[in-house]
């Protein structure tokens, strides 16, 4: 993995977290990040053709971005526009979990839920500007709302991840079942969620959106301090989703979760990867820019399999 592929990419401005939640508005928001990412495109340097395939060419300001060959950034730092016909426009819905535990945050990082709808709003954003068509469906143990994907529905899309709130306890299994008889035309599924449920019901759910041909891309969207569980003080931890009151002692703790957590992700990760579905892991102190980074990749990588 580049070093870019974690870290900001070249020329975007405003992307990390806490500056962005000072924004406060979702479609200004966006803007500010995908312009500075496309931008950073713009500005980055070319050496010739010395590439490792003829059907490539630098990339060049008002090129379709969707051609950028990603898999090739990743190993050159310079990016390379794929000669041939891009992609189709096609339709791309997020679905956001808003379950209660999506309401965590510490360390002045936007809620997970915060940072969830700013990746919503982006990665619409940039698909209106690839002229795909937008929706978006929330859920928690149940389909809250959906908005159909429309070209004309970026505006919907941002109003309801506007207006999304976590105040109910979630359970993936039974919404995700149901999101099947949604998606019945094949399109880009773009799944945020914290992931907590077992791996093995998750993707026993996850199913049936695959085999209706649709493409599943997944961010798995973590507070740091979920990962790396740094508390020094013995204190009561409430369960955002039971509110069970749990008594933890962090120094004698600590290793057992990191442990716990760390397979929880590979699981994850592994078991994705098994059924074909791009996974990405992010924190919400994480640039914004990297996570468009991935989701391009991954859409690099899922018209490559095709």
């Amino acid at each position: 993995m580049s070093h870019d592929e974690r870290g900001a990419m070249p020329g975007a401005r405003f992307v990390d977290p806490k500056i962005l939640a000072r924004i406060g508005n979702l479609e200004l928001l966006a803007k500010t990040v995908v312009d500075g990412f496309i931008n950073g495109l713009h500005r980055a340097p070319f050496f010739g053709a010395s590439v490792d395939f003829a059907e490539h060419r630098g990339y060049v300001a008002g090129d379709d971005i969707r051609r950028v060959d990603w898999k090739l950034y990743a190993r050159t730092d310079r990016y390379y526009i794929k000669q041939y016909e891009a992609d189709t426009n096609t339709n791309f819905t997020v679905l956001l979990d808003v379950s209660k535990s999506m309401s965590f945050t510490s360390s002045g990082a936007p809620s997970k839920l915060e940072y969830a709808s700013y990746l919503g709003a982006c990665l619409s954003y940039l698909a209106t500007r690839q002229r795909d068509r937008v929706g978006i469906l929330t859920f928690d143990s149940d389909i809250v709302s959906h908005v159909p994907p429309s070209a004309k529905h970026f505006d919907m899309v941002l109003h309801t991840l506007d207006g999304a709130r976590a105040e109910r306890p979630g359970h993936l299994v039974a919404p995700l079942h149901k999101m099947a008889e949604h998606f019945k035309r094949r399109g880009i599924l773009l799944l945020i969620s914290d992931f907590y449920d077992e791996p093995d019901a998750i993707l026993d759910a996850i199913k049936p959106l695959r085999f209706i041909g649709n493409d599943l891309i997944v961010f798995h969207v973590l507070d740091r301090e979920e990962i790396d569980f740094n508390y020094k003080d013995a204190s009561a931890f409430e369960d955002l989703e039971s509110r069970e009151q749990i008594p933890v002692v962090p120094d004698s703790f600590r290793k057992q979760y990191r442990q716990l957590i760390r397979e929880h992700i590979n699981t994850l990760s592994t078991k994705f990867s098994e059924s074909r579905i791009d996974y990405a892991q992010i924190t919400t102190d994480e640039p914004l820019d990297a996570s468009l980074f991935r989701y391009m990749s991954s859409r690099e990588r899922l018209a490559r399999v095709k």
